[in-house]
């Protein structure tokens, strides 16, 4: 399939040449003079990928980026910044609102070609992963494994579910935010922000949650020590984990466990 692309261009002579290059790498191509033009194109037409200039009259690209990454529909098209604001805050600005890439003029067409490719090719490996996924999930298998795992902790939101996604499957690894941002593409400044928008709480803070959800479950389920809980839920310093476990639950695991079969044994015995 044909990708669309999107140039939002105030300078006429750039623009144009922006689309020739793109049609002829074989791309379908929109254009916009202006920002405010831009953010509508993007909305109505969600192309595949976004090239936009910064500076710009009455809407710059800096507005243009945080109005499509706050709009659920456009917030994961990939973006790319070309601007002749080289300068180091100004690059640090765009990655940090979300851009995905930031390109200086005068761009070549080849250098704009090759930064395309390798944003479509992430968007489209990451596209993969979600749908995989999303079969493992519908998988028997898989079902069967979730009825003896702790009930999901996360939030329902529509905006946050691949994100969750990713960190339910992989929150056993020592996965730390910015692998998070990498994988979805994004600065881990703008993830940060992104997710304490929706849910009031950091990639971080669910991250841990998560482990420490799993980490219940197999203190009561299971007989496995406190080192191989540890491992199993992602961490690689069983003091580390012990030591996040007494601030979730002010006490430590072991304890947790003793109290808990306690009660446990306890209930069983005034039933019986």
């Amino acid at each position: 399939m044909v990708k669309k692309i999107l140039v939002i261009e105030d300078n006429a002579p750039t623009r144009n040449f922006f689309v020739e290059c793109l049609k002829a790498g074989g791309f379908y191509t929109i254009d916009a003079e202006d920002g405010k033009l831009g953010i509508q194109k993007a909305q109505k037409q969600l192309p595949d990928l976004i090239i936009c200039d910064i500076v710009m009259p009455e809407t710059n690209g800096y507005d243009v980026l945080a109005t499509l990454r706050s709009n659920p529909l456009t917030a994961i098209i990939p973006f790319i910044f070309v601007s002749c604001k080289g300068e180091r805050p100004d690059l640090r600005k765009g990655m940090e609102l979300g851009a995905d890439d930031y390109l200086t003029k005068p761009c070549m067409g080849e250098e704009l070609l090759s930064a395309i490719a390798t944003r479509l090719k992430k968007q489209a490996t990451l596209l993969q992963w979600s749908s995989s996924e999303n079969q493992r999930s519908d998988s028997p298998s898989t079902k069967a494994a979730s009825a003896s795992s702790p009930q999901s902790i996360f939030p329902e939101c529509p905006q946050m579910i691949e994100i969750f996604n990713f960190i339910e499957s992989n929150y056993h690894q020592p996965i730390t935010l910015c692998d998070v941002a990498q994988a979805f593409g994004y600065s881990p400044a703008y993830l940060t922000s992104l997710v304490r928008q929706h849910t009031g709480e950091s990639i971080y803070r669910w991250i841990v949650k998560r482990r420490m959800a799993q980490a219940l479950f197999l203190l009561q389920e299971t007989d496995q020590a406190v080192n191989q809980i540890a491992e199993a839920v992602g961490y690689k310093d069983a003091g580390h984990f012990s030591r996040q476990f007494r601030q979730f639950y002010d006490t430590t695991p072991q304890g947790w466990r003793s109290t808990h079969r306690i009660k446990l044994e306890t209930q069983q015995y005034q039933k019986n």
